[in-house]
């Protein structure tokens, strides 16, 4: 299954393109825990552990984690059920059973959330920070996730792989990165569920030897040619020519195959691409 997700990356071998995505993912991420902060929108659930203050009432302050049933208990009042509900609605439920009870008139509850655990995703692989983060609001995307845990890494590949749990089972989910804010829209988003594991894999490479100014491995940019990975090895030498090129490309079935190239081929995964020198 394969979903449009976010840019991180931009077109073919376009390095200011992809830093320009990762500038703007990262924006993305820390409108995303601002607005985490402020507790706007967030589910409360089991785990998470939060901090309740009543105005003019400071015997009442409370540190509780909520119960596996969705419960905490609070002075006066017993147990109060808040899984499932945002912040700002268990305040008033609670400020309506302090009410009711004729325990505080007219209290003005605050609640914060201290500790995020109800709902968590792993984030691994070519990050910044690869860990175990919270979604902090009632959704979040694998764009917000990635910038979270420090936004992906120029070793990164142009897709990443999401890990879901079904019962017994695992869902893999591929998110393409190279589309969306770089081509003319940010596109469908595709949503985080707890539990969930986002894996970044390393970008696929190529190798170019021979009469190349700088012989190396490089990173294999979608829609590369022949001519386009020479310029990525500085170009050719003062012997070196770009009629006698050969690719060494490792086929699917393992077999080696050895073939002329020529300047506008494609470039694949691993290929192996050898310039040879000049006759005259």
């Amino acid at each position: 299954m394969r979903l449009d997700g976010i840019v991180l990356l931009g077109g073919s071998f376009s390095y200011l393109s992809r830093w320009l995505a990762l500038a703007l993912l990262l924006l993305l991420g820390t409108q995303h825990q601002v607005m985490a902060q402020q507790g706007t929108g967030y589910i409360l659930g089991p785990g998470d552990v939060v901090r309740i203050t009543v105005f003019q009432n400071p015997d009442m302050t409370t540190e509780a984690r909520i119960s596996e049933e969705g419960k905490i208990t609070f002075p006066l009042i017993g147990q109060v059920e808040i899984g499932g509900v945002t912040p700002a609605a268990a305040e008033a439920r609670i400020a309506g059973r302090l009410n009711a009870g004729g325990f505080v008139l007219n209290p003005q509850v605050n609640m914060v959330v201290a500790q995020f655990r109800s709902r968590m995703v792993s984030v691994l692989g070519q990050v910044g920070k690869p860990g175990r983060y919270p979604i902090e609001e009632r959704s979040a995307t694998v764009a917000d996730m990635l910038a979270t845990a420090g936004g992906v890494l120029p070793t990164g590949g142009d897709e990443v792989i999401v890990v879901r749990k079904r019962g017994d089972s695992e869902e893999r989910l591929v998110v393409d990165l190279d589309a969306g804010l770089l081509t003319g829209g940010i596109g469908p988003k595709v949503e985080l569920e707890n539990d969930d594991t986002i894996y970044v894999p390393r970008a696929p490479m190529f190798y170019i030897y021979g009469e190349v100014q700088r012989p190396g491995q490089y990173r294999l940019e979608r829609g590369i040619t022949v001519m386009q990975a020479i310029s990525a090895g500085g170009g050719l030498t003062v012997r070196g020519t770009d009629k006698r090129v050969r690719i060494s490309r490792t086929e699917p079935d393992g077999t080696v195959k050895e073939m002329d190239a020529k300047l506008n081929d494609p470039v694949r995964r691993n290929d192996v691409i050898y310039v040879k020198e000049s006759l005259f």
